[in-house]
């Protein structure tokens, strides 16, 4: 049986980014499963030759060392996780290469860090050398640097990743396979009945609260991270498909528009590139707080932010940046790069343009943030 609107989600799907956990790959042990890595080589295949353009997000290094290496579990110390992530990427390329190899399909590996998408000529460089990939008719096989990264291992997930790929390449679809059949209404765990969410029109707090604090044994990911990353995809104007992994023919499934797993609906307008780039996937330099009439030009009049609306500057950040809007509350509503380093900042903030001509003797910029450089996140009033 197939589902209307999933099935128009299908169809406008040309290109897809598909991430998959540890935990559909190895088994408890940190062993990887060659016959699921071969099922998902063969379903990528399928999907492949019906004319889409396919990059796979793939998690499972630092499991797969920690199988090889007979560790039993995952290590909680950051130099045994990158050791287990320098033993465990290669194994797990060499996996998926013989899988796809009966189909005449090259892999492609490309690691990557917070750092490539920091920096916009790196950005970019990605997004070249993906679409290059497919020209070849490679399969790019994408995973985060762990042995060198730092922060991504303690704090990141390939969720995040896969959702910031979905942006960077503006695909018009992305699919987290994990281990569970999708978004419940209540944990499953404790409400055997709880309902199994088919469709997500939008991403709001009750949503998120639904994830509730549950993370994987071998992963770094969990269901609150899912949430997140559909959240920064639906926003950019994205569809998501959230399913099990571990079912056989999944894929297949879910692109015979089969009323599987959960699927988020896009709930912002399609951004062009380059705001992606500063709304959704940069991370900000610094932080500047505002004051409920600036939220309100800003986010509900489509308004530059001015000097005067901001009440403080935090972080150390350059003219040109990427820094982040928060209202009085601590939420962010909006990115942007700033006209003006945070020693300046700090210098007109709460100022009007008079006051701060009589302080400079010219104002450089009346705004603080131009309208064409600002990314608006929140939507309507508080």
């Amino acid at each position: 049986m197939t589902d209307l609107v999933r099935k128009e989600v299908i169809s406008r799907a040309n290109m897809v980014v598909i991430k998959v956990g540890t935990n559909v790959l190895a088994n408890p042990a940190g062993h990887l499963d060659r016959s699921r890595i071969q099922s998902l080589a063969d379903q990528l295949h399928r999907i492949r030759s019906g004319g889409r353009k396919v990059v796979l997000v793939s998690s499972g290094a630092i499991g797969a060392g920690v199988g090889k290496l007979g560790l039993g579990k995952r290590p909680a110390d950051l130099p045994h996780l990158q050791a287990c992530a320098a033993v465990g990427q290669s194994a797990l390329m060499q996996l998926y290469q013989e899988s796809l190899i009966p189909h005449g399909v090259q892999t492609a590996q490309i690691l990557l860090t917070a750092g490539d998408f920091d920096n916009r000529a790196r950005y970019l460089n990605v997004r070249n050398t993906v679409l290059t990939l497919f020209e070849y008719h490679a399969l790019p096989i994408i995973n985060e640097n762990d042995t060198v990264s730092v922060s991504e291992i303690k704090f990141g997930d390939n969720d995040h990743l896969a959702a910031m790929v979905t942006n960077l390449l503006r695909a018009p679809l992305l699919i987290l396979l994990t281990n569970v059949d999708g978004l419940y209404a209540e944990d499953p765990r404790g409400n055997p009945n709880a309902e199994l969410l088919a469709t997500v029109p939008h991403i709001d707090q009750s949503i998120t609260e639904m994830a509730g604090t549950s993370k994987s044994e071998l992963g770094t990911g969990g269901m609150r991270s899912k949430i997140r990353a559909a959240r920064l995809a639906t926003a950019a104007g994205e569809s998501v498909i959230m399913a099990n992994g571990s079912v056989d023919g999944i894929l297949d499934r879910v692109f015979a528009a089969e009323p599987v797993g959960t699927l988020f609906l896009p709930h912002g307008q399609d951004v062009p590139a380059w705001k992606r780039w500063v709304g959704y996937t940069a991370r900000p330099k610094g932080k500047l707080r505002v004051d409920a009439g600036a939220r309100r030009a800003v986010v509900e009049q489509g308004k530059s932010l001015l000097p005067v609306g901001v009440t403080v500057v935090e972080g150390d950040f350059r003219k040109g940046d990427v820094v982040s809007v928060c209202d009085e509350t601590e939420q962010e509503i909006a990115r942007g790069l700033s006209n003006y380093s945070a020693h300046d900042a700090e210098r007109i903030r709460g100022r009007s343009k008079e006051q701060i001509a009589t302080l400079w003797g010219t104002a450089p910029y009346p705004e603080l943030i131009h309208r064409d450089n600002l990314v608006v996140i929140a939507t309507g009033p508080v």
